[in-house]
């Protein structure tokens, strides 16, 4: 037996070689687990970890920080809360009880528990225990106002320093800390007010310049002023630096712009007044005029600078025209200014005579005529455009005036003039301002939305500006279903979004006020009734319409937008060449909205009769899809060059061609069909087989740069399947790894979800990625999943773990597990711990009773046999190998390495041999390949996914840095 021991030895420092176990390793007892009715599912989210037992009577109570559940029947397999505890949860073991199995779950410290019944299992949540609750915030308590730090500086003395420079004179302030001041204009002279009684030393400001030509100090009880002599008409502005005031004078350059104080009428209840919102308001002093002889009412306040641009002249008082701050001069005894923290109110106690809000409008009526409401809401009267003689600004300027007097009255203030105002820009088609100036009524009145003026003019305004959802959602108001007037504009709006029937429908309603409107709308509202005749077949109805649209006269370009709709109606009827003629007439037009679409029709007819070649087409294409953009023509002509392109197999192109129109316009017909033109190329080439003839790393590419194009649900996961195989036999499994995490990640849910999450975990293991296999499988877990994907995600878990060197949890993993291939890797496992006794047995008990069978063995099978003899002579077990030996002797000859198996079961060699044959055979690369192939195999077989896609939201809620699928 020498060659025997000889062969022991030899093997075993072969395949004992680079596996690390520590020495004497015995092997484990093989016992039967009783049979159990109990079942553990083990779930995580990202908030709490599921634990559920099912299929037994279960009581549930709580001890501290542990979990006890009583079971009636035997122990459930809980290999899973030990291999792998979810989250919040310590331990878990079982211990026997009188009354049947306590399975005991031990909590984090920080970790609580919700115990309940649901679907017949007894489930428990563990979540992080929340914080003990804050206590209930305070009452705010009012306070005093906190004192200012004392602006005066050491000594009482503020010595004013000056600049002279570019045409502007500086003269600057330095107090000790912020002081508040107002910097106003009163005639020929500039004040400069401090709200502190400090001494100003002026023995250095500059006299007898052309921006000033004196300077005086005052100081009152609380106060400290300097009044400067300045020509009217002189710039002011007045800048603050930390404790440092500036007050330059001249044209020119400002540190800072001052912010506008804006004083609007007081609504609260009681005599009339006004407030002002003035910020940093430190105090209101009253200042003596020495020259005209009255006391003025100042605000001051801290910097940045804010004042009033122009004079505020009132009934019984004034506001002067300030760089900081506030000054109010009173035609009355009684005026009244006071501050409260920031808000500056400013009455009398009899009120305030302020101008009735209407009064603006009735100078405007007087005056100039203000635009008064047409007829009918859906009417633009021919008036509401007139500027008169002063021109369009002194008419805009003078009912934006009253609109801002009448609007800074508050919520209850009027709406005429700023109706007006809105008429005269509806009338002059500026609609944007139009619907600026109309939501702010609607904002500040809300109770114009009922009046039926206000939402035809605003649905007008929208109509204009093309916003025409938002038209439609005025026009829509019960309080104008039956105004034949706003039926043309729901019939024009719904043309523009190809809602052809309601077009038509609307049209008719309002056949009774169409001669009411100008020619322009006339000419446009029968030509968008054309269209939506044409596109429902009728000819004739379009032909009719467009006679309606050219009977008035109307401009030029009027007139060419509707005879590029009659080209239309010509081609329907059949004569291109005719329709050519009025296209090509049309396409010469100085306006590209007409243009644009004129060439792109011609192009087509140019294309179909064979007068132009495809490639000179789709050069006109691609030039004139950068022409003109925002409309329907615009999608039609990218529509048209992808068709081009998919046409000439030229799937790239058409691919960006058509993906260049974006998901802009969505409502049109035109978009829908340019998506189902890209979503069909897409499919082409990734479901039907179009891209098959490409290299797989090409094919990778084209997916990763259209990824977006990707459909939900099964089609998408039939895609990213096919290109996972063909990137998988070519052994590019890092990019078939992402496009398989991201499609786990991003748009699947439940079983789908672990599905793929197991196919993702089987490539990190061809890649030799263990500890990604293993997350790939913790991150997918859910309580109930089909029996066949859990014995297939086990096998994966078990040989993650066994990548790792975790052999113990592997064997846990797969303890209850009796399939073929969970015994194969079972043995694999024993094997690589050194159990030689144990790994031989299931080598055999593998292999079954193929030696019953006539034919050679397979490579597998003569591995299996040959790891088989390994184990027993190993094991030292001679009955064993003499057993074998008995029944595969027979194998020898037809056999790939014969003399290999001979020695191995027999002892005896008869030809030539080493121990790098069983190196070869026995080696776990050998194994690895092996298993590598047959994972290859069941990729080519196995079908698409079938589960719930999650929502397009969801998918494009992450950034993909792989493909969308």
């Amino acid at each position: 037996m020498k060659l025997r021991q000889a062969l022991r030895s030899g093997v075993a420092a072969i395949t004992i070689a680079g596996i690390a176990a520590p020495a004497g390793l015995a092997a484990p007892q093989v016992s039967v687990a009783p049979r159990s009715v109990a079942q553990v599912r083990v779930a995580q989210a990202k908030d709490f970890s599921r634990i559920e037992v099912a299929g037994a009577r279960t009581i549930a109570r709580r001890e501290g920080q542990a979990v006890i559940l009583r079971l009636s029947s035997g122990a459930p397999d809980i290999t899973r809360l030990k291999v792998d505890p979810p989250r919040w949860l310590t331990s878990a073991e079982l211990r026997r009880a009188k009354a049947g199995t306590e399975l005991v779950l031990t909590l984090a410290d920080d970790a609580d528990a919700r115990i309940g019944t649901a679907d017949g299992a007894t489930y428990v949540n563990l979540f992080k225990a929340p914080e003990a609750p804050a206590q209930p915030p305070q009452a705010p308590v009012a306070q005093p106002e906190p004192p200012r730090p004392n602006p005066i500086p050491a000594g009482g003395v503020v010595r004013v320093g000056s600049q002279i420079g570019a045409g502007q004179v500086q003269l600057i302030f330095p107090w000790a800390n912020p002081a508040g001041a107002a910097v106003f204009r009163r005639g020929a002279a500039v004040w400069v007010v401090f709200d502190a009684p400090a001494t100003l030393d002026i023995s250095k400001a500059p006299r007898g310049l052309r921006q000033l030509s004196r300077v005086s100090a005052y100081r009152g009880p609380d106060y400290t002023a300097v009044r400067i002599d300045s020509p009217q008409g002189t710039p002011v502005f007045a800048s603050a630096q930390g404790a440092t005031w500036t007050v330059t004078l001249g044209p020119g350059a400002q540190v800072e712009a001052a912010s506008q104080i804006r004083i609007v009428r007081d609504q609260a209840g009681g005599p009339a007044g006004l407030k002002a919102a003035v910020a940093g308001a430190t105090r209101v002093v009253r200042v003596s005029d020495p020259v005209v002889g009255d006391t003025l009412s100042v605000v001051t306040a801290l910097g940045p600078a804010k004042g009033l641009p122009s004079r505020r002249e009132f009934v019984q008082m004034a506001l002067l025209p300030s760089a900081q701050g506030l000054a109010a001069e009173s035609y009355i005894s009684d005026l009244a200014v006071r501050r409260e923290g920031d808000l500056v109110q400013i009455g009398r106690p009899s009120g305030l005579s302020l101008s009735p809000a209407s009064a603006a409008v009735e100078r405007i009526e007087a005056n100039l005529g203000a635009p008064q409401p047409a007829s009918l809401p859906g009417l633009i009267d021919d008036t509401w455009a007139r500027t008169g003689s002063g021109g369009f600004l002194s008419r805009y300027n003078a009912l934006l005036s009253a609109a801002n007097e009448e609007g800074a009255q508050g919520r209850d203030a009027p709406v005429a003039a700023r109706m007006a105002l809105a008429r005269f820009l509806v009338g002059s088609e500026l609609s944007y301002e139009a619907i600026g100036v109309l939501n702010e009524v609607a904002r500040t009145s809300p109770g114009v939305l009922d009046d039926p003026e206000f939402r035809g003019l605003r649905g007008i305004a929208r109509v204009m500006a093309r916003r025409y959802k938002e038209a439609q959602a005025d026009f829509s108001v019960p309080i104008l279903s039956d105004d034949p007037s706003v039926a043309l504009w729901r019939s024009y709006v719904a043309a523009q979004l190809a809602q052809w029937g309601d077009a038509r429908n609307q049209f008719g309603a309002g056949a009774e006020a169409f001669n009411r409107f100008s020619p322009v709308w006339k000419a446009r509202f029968a030509r968008s009734d054309a269209k939506a005749a044409l596109a429902l077949g009728d000819v004739n109805g379009a032909q009719a319409r467009i006679k309606l649209a050219l009977m008035d006269k109307t401009d030029s370009m009027e007139e060419l937008a509707t005879r590029l709709v009659e080209a239309e109606v010509v081609e329907a009827l059949g004569y291109k060449d005719r329709a050519l003629r009025i296209y090509a007439a049309v396409a010469g037009a100085p306006t590209d909205s007409l243009s644009a679409p004129a060439t792109l029709r011609a192009t087509k007819i140019r294309l179909e009769t064979g007068k132009i070649t495809p490639v000179q087409a789709a050069d006109t294409f691609a030039a004139l899809r950068y022409r003109w953009r925002g409309d329907a023509t615009e999608l039609e002509t990218i529509r048209a060059l992808g068709q081009l392109y998919l046409s000439q197999g030229r799937y790239r192109e058409a691919l960006e061609a058509l993906r260049s129109a974006g998901n802009r316009l969505p409502d049109l017909p035109e978009a829908v069909k340019l998506q189902a033109d890209l979503g069909a190329a897409f499919r082409a080439l990734f479901l039907d087989g179009a891209a098959d003839g490409l290299e797989p790393i090409q094919a990778l590419a084209m997916f990763y740069d259209f990824r977006e194009l990707t459909p939900l649900g099964a089609d998408g996961d039939l895609m990213v399947r096919k290109l996972v195989r063909r990137l998988v036999d070519v052994d590019l499994l890092d990019q078939a790894a992402d496009l398989l995490k991201y499609q786990a990640d991003n748009r699947l849910d439940g079983v789908a979800r672990a599905q793929v999450a197991t196919d993702l975990a089987v490539i990190y293991l061809m890649d030799r990625k263990p500890e990604q296999a293993l997350q790939a499988i913790n991150g997918s877990r859910t309580t109930v999943l089909p029996g066949p994907l859990n014995a297939e995600r086990r096998l994966v878990e078990a040989r993650a773990l066994m990548g790792l060197g975790r052999y113990d949890h592997a064997l846990e993993v797969l303890e209850r597990d009796k399939g073929r291939e969970a015994q194969d890797l079972r043995a694999e496992a024993l094997w690589k711990q050194k159990n030689w006794a144990a790994a031989g047995s299931l080598f055999e008990k593998s292999l079954g009773d193929r030696w019953k069978q006539a034919g050679p063995l397979s490579s597998e099978e003569e591995g299996k046999l040959l790891r088989t003899g390994v184990a027993y002579s190993l094991a030292g077990d001679d009955a064993a190998l003499a057993r074998m030996q008995q029944r595969y002797a027979g194998f020898y000859d037809q056999a790939r390495n014969p003399d290999a198996l001979r020695v191995a079961l027999t002892g005896v060699q008869s030809g030539r041999l080493n121990v790098a044959d069983f190196g070869r055979v026995t080696a776990d690369n050998e194994a690895f390949s092996g298993w590598v192939d047959k994972m290859k195999q069941r990729f080519r077989e196995k079908p698409a996914p079938v589960g719930p896609a999650k929502p397009p939201e969801a998918t494009q809620a992450a950034a993909p840095t792989a493909a969308k699928g």
